[in-house]
This record gives structure tokens, sequence and C-alpha cells, in this order.
């Protein structure tokens, strides 16, 4: 994983760059000490990952990210911070930032946040693939009934882990779970053809009545978000919250459940059932 660091405390590049060093998951790429600088390093080094210190002179962390993410919108952020005030937590999330570490660094946080950083950059890579080698939806359909008539090595594995990731969002002992986990495998099996086939041709597959199938994991969907939504409010830093709101749902929908839930807004956070339930594929497939 290559990685730049901008921190405008050269103490504090200094202990990252030991703990970077010492990992073999790292390369640290360049360093730059305030936002201005960082933007133009970005257009030659155009690293995978960018740690950023929240508050530095001039432009802040949050404005840097937000004009980096316009321009390099492949890279992920983590931010540097001592800040413990919600809002501004939650505009750093806004502006595009994954997760967060606190200072001063120590290599255990630090470390951790890498590895969710990393699932993050496989599950993109994964979803590029899937873009890149797009067939024809019947030659799909043909290859995932085969797939599907038959026992396949890992399904146990698969269904552990979206078992898993559907308790830790509380829809373990929803009505819908089973199914939710029969249209993720369907999607898994697809390989690299999962996006050309619909929501609504995938829970065919399943249901004499499609419709009812995909209202039924619309609604769990949707309870999901807001299980979510209130973790993120009791907690920025939850890491089930900091792990599945930005990849099972678009972040923006969750943080607009979270203003309606504390009374902000009228208007409810809306979960996509295609992204929700291929980003469950994509999951399974690396677990």
């Amino acid at each position: 994983m290559d990685i730049y660091l901008v921190d405008d405390d050269p103490a504090v590049r200094n202990v990252l760059q030991l703990i970077l060093e010492r990992d073999e998951r790292c390369c640290l790429v360049g360093c730059g000490e305030n936002g201005t600088e960082a933007l133009e390093d970005l257009r030659h080094v155009r690293p995978e990952l960018v740690l950023a210190d929240f508050l530095m002179p001039g432009m802040d962390g949050v404005e840097f990210v937000r004009r980096a993410k316009k321009l390099f919108p492949a890279v992920r952020f983590v931010m540097l911070s001592q800040v413990s005030s919600k809002d501004m937590v939650a505009e750093a999330y806004d502006a595009g930032v994954d997760f967060f570490i606190s200072k001063p660094v120590n290599s255990v946080e630090v470390l951790s946040v890498i590895g969710k950083v990393g699932e993050l950059l496989t599950m993109d890579r994964t979803l590029d693939q899937l873009r890149s080698l797009l067939q024809d939806t019947p030659a799909l359909q043909k290859e995932a009934s085969v797939r599907s008539s038959a026992p396949q090595e890992g399904d146990g594995r698969r269904q552990a882990a979206l078992t898993a990731i559907l308790q830790k969002i509380g829809l373990g002992g929803d009505p819908a779970c089973r199914e939710i986990i029969q249209a993720a495998e369907y999607l898994a099996d697809c390989g690299t053809q999962a996006e050309t086939v619909t929501v609504a041709q995938c829970c065919a597959h399943f249901s004499a009545s499609p419709k009812s199938m995909e209202q039924r994991i619309r609604r769990a969907a949707a309870a999901g978000m807001v299980n979510l939504a209130n973790l993120g409010i009791e907690d920025y830093g939850n890491d089930t919250f900091t792990e599945y709101a930005g990849t099972l749902y678009h972040f923006e929908q969750v943080r607009r459940e979270m203003d309606c839930i504390r009374g902000k807004s009228g208007q409810h956070g809306r979960a996509s059932l295609k992204k929700f339930l291929y980003a469950l594929a994509a999951l399974s497939s690396e677990r």
C-alpha cells in the first residue's frame, strides 16, 4: 500500500514514518508539511492512502481532504486528530475521510486502521474488476444457474461471513436475513459478471414472487441503515459504524438518517439495495 503523510508537526511525521517502515504492507511514498504542498505532491506520487492532520495552518485537514478527494476520488483518507467534537468529526467524514487515528499516535491503532483501509482497497479493486469484465446477461444467468446447482467449496465460510456482517448491523434476526444471504451468495457466484444482474433478476432466481422478496430485503437494508445511524450518533468511532456505513451504504445517506434521528431534518436516508447486496457479495468473497 503506497501511503502519503501530511502533518505540520515533524515529530508526528517521524513517529509515523517509523511505524510504517516496520510494516511490510506499507510503503511511504512522500511527506508534506501542509495541504497546499500535499496537493501538489499527490499529482505525482498517486498514493492509495493519505494520512492527513486535522489541524494544520492555512488549509486545514478537512478542506485538504475535500479538495484532494475531488482530484483523486480513488484515494482513501485517514485523519490524524485530537478533536473530539462530533460536528467536526462529521464534517471530516462528509469531506471523504474513511477513518480517524487519535493523537498521540500509537502503532497498534495506526496498523489496525491501515488493515481496515486495506480491506476497503481490496473491495475497490474487486468492484473495478467487475466493471471491466462485463459480458452479456443471458450468458451470466446460465453460468450462475450451473454454479448454484452444485455445492461450492467455501460456501459455509461465506455464509458465516455474511451472517456475521448482518448480525453486526442488527439484522441477524430479521425475517429477510436468509434471503439476503441467498442473494449475496448468488451475486458472489456470478463473479466478474455480477454487475450485469439486476436486483429483480437476482430475486427471481429464488422466489416465485420476486417483488415481494425484493421488498423484504429493501426493508431490512433500510433497518440496517437506521441501526448504523444510531451507532454513529452514539459513537462516530464505533468499529461497526466506520466499517459498514460507507461500504454497505452511501455515507451521505447514513448521515441524512442521523440528522433525521436527531431531529435536524425531516428527510430519512435512502438505502441503495443494489449497493447493499453487491457490497455484501464483495465482502463475503474476501473473507
